[in-house]
């Protein structure tokens, strides 16, 4: 069993930075490719960024390009997520997410997921 814990969320003003954290824990981490996803009130989750085992790939949503860094830490088991330039259409509920393959992470398959966290951005 994999055990994927977020971190860090909250409520910034718009043009604010944030910085989220999974904590993953139960089994190898360096075996999974990780990715963050978001999700709005109604609708279903959408991929924002993923990373291979080893961070040799990494993939972003549009929107987000330019503005949010995905990075691992092996040695820490650990991913986190860089937001910067925050704007009102990236508030919401952010998970964390394992999965065997990277294929199947950017295709929103995955393995093990977090709670969420909420990230809330203001005018």
């Amino acid at each position: 069993q994999v055990r994927l814990v977020e971190s860090g969320g909250g409520l910034v003003q718009a043009g604010d930075s944030l910085r989220l954290a999974c904590a993953v824990s139960g089994r190898t981490f360096t075996a999974y490719a990780m990715g963050w996803f978001r999700q709005y009130p109604g609708k279903e989750r959408e991929l924002v960024a993923a990373t291979s085992w080893n961070s040799g790939r990494t993939l972003y949503a549009d929107s987000v390009k330019g503005r949010f860094t995905i990075v691992r830490d092996n040695a820490k088991n650990m991913v986190s997520l860089q937001m910067n330039s925050l704007t009102l259409e990236d508030t919401a509920v952010y998970y964390c997410a394992a999965a065997q393959t990277f294929s199947r992470v950017v295709t929103g398959g995955g393995d093990y997921w977090g709670q969420g966290t909420q990230v809330t951005v203001s005018s």
